[in-house]
């Protein structure tokens, strides 16, 4: 807009013409660049370890525990192709492919499956059901390992996968809490409308609440996905042919196999390699990890 008279621009389109270069920004208040900077060096600090496995995986063997350590040096990138062809490390990523596909497959199935019950159906005794549900978390895996290891060798599944699967399928206390409260939240407006039209308890579970749950299933998923993948001591303990191994157990190969020895390059290199499939899971679900952590937290 013009001024009549002079033709000059008014105040308010000259701001808006004027370059973005030539504008004055605010300086951030004192307290903000204070939480940035301790949030860099928290990030720094946090950060460290990975960088310095990325650095140890394409050293050479005697510049590991060189002291002081190199920080500059041509990447040996051979270590790489080393881990996947000193050891199966195709047939170690299927197993736990396998086992962590069943595993999430399981949780979510039962867990939100409960989950609608506790949330939804009326039941005598059904608060004082799930608070005896909620005092198992408290109850280490460690301490039902013998009675667990002997039902299992009774009925002949040692060596299988069937004892890292198959107890998924009863459900998991915490991942049952937060389908739970994320169920409390849905409208029960969308229940009696479906009920109106014929459906059972059944099909509303499956038809709503679960294209309703993609926030809870996400977040769901990538603690079912890491623990899973992570887990070394259910492997051990159930597989003792070595063809059957997951990653996390064949990462103990390269610390001290009688064939290669203890190679710490080798070993980062296959645990980068190992991190990888959990770091991209988690930034894709990102948004609705975050998202079902906190309606989860905030409904009753």
């Amino acid at each position: 807009m013009t001024d009549g008279t002079t033709g000059a621009s008014s105040p308010e389109a000259a701001t808006a013409k004027a370059p973005a270069a030539t504008r004055r920004r605010r300086p951030l208040p004192l307290g903000t660049t204070v939480r940035l900077l301790v949030l860099c060096i928290g990030t720094f600090v946090v950060l460290t370890p990975v960088f310095w496995m990325l650095l140890t995986s394409l050293k050479e063997g005697t510049d590991v525990f060189v002291n002081p350590p190199k920080w500059f040096f041509k990447p040996r990138w051979q270590n790489y192709k080393d881990v996947v062809t000193l050891v199966p490390f195709q047939r170690y990523f299927l197993n736990t492919a396998t086992i962590v596909a069943g595993v999430m497959f399981g949780t979510m199935l039962s867990c939100s499956f409960a989950a609608y019950g506790f949330a939804r159906l009326r039941a005598p005794g059904k608060n004082t059901i799930f608070l005896v549900l909620m005092a198992t978390i408290m109850l280490p895996s460690t301490v039902t390992l013998v009675p667990t290891y002997i039902a299992f060798n009774n009925i002949g599944w040692i060596n299988t996968f069937k004892p890292l699967i198959l107890p998924a399928f009863f459900g998991s206390a915490f991942f049952i809490f937060l389908f739970r409260q994320f169920y409390l939240g849905i409208p029960r407006e969308l229940e009696d409308a479906a009920r109106i039209d014929g459906a059972g308890y059944l099909r509303i579970w499956w038809s709503i609440f679960l294209p309703l749950s993609r926030p809870v299933l996400a977040t769901v998923t990538v603690f079912t996905f890491v623990a899973a993948y992570n887990d070394f001591f259910g492997p051990v303990i159930y597989l003792t042919d070595d063809t059957k191994w997951t990653v996390s157990v064949a990462l103990s190969y390269f610390q001290g196999s009688p064939r290669i020895g203890p190679q710490m390059q080798l070993t980062m290199a296959a645990t980068t390699l190992a991190a990888i499939p959990s770091v991209v899971l988690f930034l894709s679900a990102q948004r609705y990890f975050i998202k079902g952590i906190s309606m989860s937290g905030v409904n009753r």
